[in-house]
């Protein structure tokens, strides 16, 4: 079953389409009110020559008075777009944190870091499209026909001359269009794999550091920046290209116009006109006009780049719809824990990307305590997710008790249950957050999973603040801290993924003896791993092999 998402790239929410729309047409009207200044410009200037009277005052009001009707336009434009802008990021950035929090299983998309780069730095970019690109294609529609329309009225000859020029501006920008397209989804696909090189690497400093691969990491990092710096500089060839080709079409236009209203008005040149002398006026008005035909040509295109790193985006949005991911079961709701009756496995399979993996019935009764073994690879963990209700099973059924695992009771379930994970998770907080999550440390427990020592050791005790990935705390700390977290609202399932791995011979056995004292208590354990010394310890052992 394919996650619903909020809403299709490219849709706006009613009140973003209402900003939207009422922004371009703004937009386009603040344009065409510089006809009329203009107008009122070639009028001045053209009583000037003709010596005919005109009120100058009367001309100079009108001339600020349509300057701030436009201004005010342009300013009210501005804010509806960027409302509309704000309103589009927002609700594909919620759609994204959505879809990512409640869904099962990892993305195909890409890592956490790809993930991290399209909420954030890349729909932003969606913020200059929907600004500049949008509202200049709509003033290209409107404004240049319009313009086109007044020199027809004027002159034939200067129709031909936009009508020579103007074209040839769409036709390069869509030439190039293509190129700039390709060499922004190269940079935008860039900056995801950058991102997803530095979330890795991070996760694993501290491994990294102690097997001295420092350098070597410094030149992953050396070499994915050169190839992103590429890749970005590759996007501003093309873009000042297309802008520089595009100056010259619009100053060969506009020369061309000035040359022949400047020899129609001195009398060497009498065509060009509907039969009729060119009158100063005319030419005036043709002057003051002919650049403004040019103007959103020209925004459009100098916003064409932001076009292509747009669609490269919208792409890549479409990719991260098109993954097929069950939705998590459960709303994630703070519920009354699901009283533990036991656990059944019945016909569980799961479809794991290109191969399934079948598991045989299991019956786990409230108290007991289980080792799953087997190969790398086999399934342990997806089983310990599966039996979470973090996964949802391909076939077969989950039976807690005397009713089966679904959405409408899996809070509940969870609720009952502890998590120890195989790679330590932190909040950006305190200790006592990480492990209480803001309730009071349970003492026994701090004893039992021998994380009272490490307390004593903290500048801060329980209070001293950890980074995201356990800043202050070794390894073995690291999953002491898990186990505590696990066992902290005393739960009467516990789910351990490899609890003992990579840590020494110590902390190893801390880690059995606090397992093992929960299960003494009458917990239920559950566990994936390898270690021989826990497993020995264990009173049932179920191993998987490849696929079954």
């Amino acid at each position: 079953m394919k996650v619903l998402h909020m809403a299709p790239a490219g849709t706006l929410t009613e009140a973003g389409f209402r900003d939207s729309r009422i922004g371009g047409a703004q937009a386009v009207a603040a344009n065409l009110i510089w006809l009329l200044q203009a107008w009122v410009i070639a009028s001045v200037l053209a009583s000037l020559l003709t010596g005919e009277a005109v009120s100058e005052w009367a001309m100079a009001l009108a001339f600020l008075g349509l300057g701030f009707v436009r201004a005010a336009l342009s300013k009210s434009a501005q804010q509806h777009l960027s409302a509309a802008a704000e309103t589009k990021i927002q609700a594909l950035r919620a759609e994204l944190v959505t879809v990512e929090t409640t869904s099962a299983g990892p993305s195909r998309f890409g890592g956490a870091g790809s993930i991290a780069a399209l909420a954030t730095e890349k729909l932003e970019t969606l913020r200059p499209y929907l600004l500049r690109y949008k509202p200049a294609r709509l003033r290209v529609m409107v404004v240049p026909l319009v313009i086109l329309a007044i020199a027809m009225w004027f002159s034939w000859a200067a129709t031909v001359v936009l009508l020579v020029s103007g074209p040839l501006i769409p036709l390069f920008m869509a030439l190039v269009g293509w190129a700039a397209k390709e060499a922004s989804t190269r940079q935008v696909v860039e900056i995801g794999s950058l991102n997803d090189l530095l979330a890795d690497r991070l996760a694993a400093l501290s491994d990294l550091k102690l097997i001295g691969a420092g350098q070597q990491v410094i030149a992953d990092f050396t070499s994915a920046s050169d190839s992103l710096r590429e890749r970005t500089m590759a996007v501003l060839r093309i873009a000042f290209l297309s802008s520089t080709v595009l100056e010259l079409f619009s100053a060969l236009g506009v020369a061309m116009i000035a040359v022949w209203v400047g020899f129609s008005l001195l009398g060497e040149i009498g065509w060009g006109s509907w039969g009729t002398p060119l009158t100063p006026f005319a030419g005036i008005y043709l002057l003051l006009l002919t650049p403004d035909f040019f103007q959103p040509l020209r925004d459009l295109a100098a916003a064409w780049h932001d076009k292509s790193s747009a669609d490269a985006v919208l792409e890549e949005l479409d990719s991260w719809r098109s993954d097929m991911r069950q939705p998590l079961l459960g709303a994630g709701a703070s519920v009354a824990p699901l009283p533990f009756k036991g656990l059944t496995l019945c016909d569980l399979a799961y479809l794991h990307k290109d191969h399934r993996i079948t598991y045989p019935d299991l019956e786990i009764q409230p108290g007991e305590s289980l080792a799953v073994t087997g190969q790398s690879g086999a399934g342990k963990t997806t089983l310990l997710r599966l039996i979470a209700g973090l996964e949802k099973p391909t076939s077969g059924r989950i039976q807690i008790g005397e009713v089966t695992l679904s959405g409408a009771n899996a809070d509940a379930w969870r609720a009952s249950m502890g998590w120890m994970p195989q790679t330590s998770r932190f909040l950006g907080r305190s200790l006592r957050h990480n492990i209480g999550f803001g309730e009071d440390l349970n003492l026994d427990v701090l004893d039992r999973t021998y994380v009272a020592p490490i307390i004593a050791t903290l500048s801060n005790g329980d209070l001293t603040s950890l980074g995201e990935s356990g800043a202050g705390l070794s390894g073995g700390e690291a999953r002491r801290v898990m186990l505590a977290r696990g066992l902290h609202r005393r739960p009467e399932v516990v789910l351990a993924d490899e609890p003992t791995a990579d840590l020494d011979a110590d902390t190893a056995q801390n880690i059995i003896d606090g397992l093992l004292a929960y299960v003494a208590e009458g917990g239920t354990l559950i566990a994936a791993t390898h270690d021989p010394r826990l497993i020995s310890q264990m009173q049932r052992q179920v191993r998987l092999s490849a696929g079954t």
